[in-house]
């Protein structure tokens, strides 16, 4: 029975990678932390779980033990990860290392974090230029994309058959940041209105976790060194990923459009991207690589994960708190009560 190791491997990506590799036959085992947070679905499915911190290199060690078919890292954040598990690389036959598309800058040198919003003239090749690598860590206040950037290139570096692949906005059951909670709380709440900032025309490439877990798939069946792009095979815009989710969960509200010279959080969603950003995926898809569906397929398990796990006692801690600052902004209604009644 072929072996997979994944690093990290609680989130969105790694629970979907490791019941796609479990339901073709792979012997499955995934790390994390915090055993109290592993999702059902792995012990479910016969996934086994190894407690520990991916920095501690004794863990890294043993858990890598005398190798393995395939290893997902989706928790290589800089160099020094990097470094750690290079060593280890000699007896895995093919790694897969989960980065992200906010390692790209634009002509301007402008990215997804940056104060200004970058401008792709198309959408983006892995040969687009990116941020220069900073081989601090995180905790030493190197940027995520170019401590990104660093590792990449670490790992690419070492001999070993290393693909590194680049999702965009990641969306899957046990998702870490569920971006569609901001409509999915909506319609628990029973909103009959969504704002959205210029006509919800902005965009910005989902992910789907089970087609990046079908990419991982790919690649471990066709060892190498490479680069590739991670994205559903559609880029819908902000206002129809609300349309989605509505549609999906039975519910009908009004869209108002909300000027997008406005200087307040009203309106803004995690996809206001215009024009949009995309990834171009034919380097994917010219390895074999087949998606599992389009977004409005792919992210109907995170939404009915969503919606049970909010109504299940003791559910709330996979949820965002109500005062994460990263949601908080983005579902205040007293804020949009306030801008409806102007």
């Amino acid at each position: 029975m072929a072996r997979a190791l994944i690093l990290g491997g609680t989130g969105a990506i790694g629970v979907a990678t490791a019941l796609r590799l479990r339901a073709g036959g792979w012997d499955v085992t995934v790390t994390s932390r915090d055993p109290a947070l592993v999702p059902p679905p792995l012990a479910a499915a016969g996934v086994r779980h190894v407690a520990g911190d991916r920095g501690d290199a004794r863990h890294l060690a043993d858990a890598v033990g005398a190798g393995a078919d395939l290893l997902v890292d989706a928790a290589c954040y800089d160099a020094s990860h990097a470094r750690a598990l290079t060593p280890l690389l000699a007896d895995v036959t093919s790694t897969a290392m989960i980065s992200s598309k906010a390692v790209y800058v634009d002509g301007a040198g402008r990215h997804s974090n940056s104060a200004e919003p970058p401008r792709f003239p198309g959408p983006i090749e892995e040969t687009q230029a990116t941020l220069r690598p900073d081989a601090r860590t995180l905790e030493a206040g190197a940027p995520y994309g170019s401590a990104k950037v660093a590792a990449e290139e670490v790992l690419l570096a070492c001999g070993a058959p290393v693909s590194v692949l680049r999702p965009s906005k990641v969306h899957g059951a046990w998702s870490r940041r569920p971006r569609e909670w901001i409509f999915v709380r909506r319609v628990l709440d029973g909103r009959d209105v969504v704002l959205l900032r210029g006509g919800g025309r902005g965009a910005d490439h989902p992910s789907g976790a089970v087609n990046v877990a079908a990419l991982v798939e790919t690649v471990a069946r066709v060892p190498g060194t490479r680069i590739l792009n991670s994205a559903d095979p559609d880029c819908p815009s902000a206002g129809q990923i609300a349309q989605t989710v509505a549609a999906a969960l039975g519910h009908r509200w009004r869209e108002v459009d909300v000027d997008v010279d406005d200087e307040s959080d009203v309106g803004r969603t995690p996809w206001d991207r215009d024009p949009p950003v995309t990834l171009d995926t034919r380097a994917a898809l010219a390895l074999g690589y087949e998606p599992v569906g389009d977004y409005a397929a792919t992210v109907r398990e995170e939404l009915d994960w969503l919606v049970a796990t909010a109504r299940q006692p003791g559910g709330s801690r996979w949820l965002p708190p109500t005062d994460d600052p990263f949601f908080a902004p983005l579902l205040d209604y007293a804020s949009e009560d306030a801008y409806l009644a102007r």
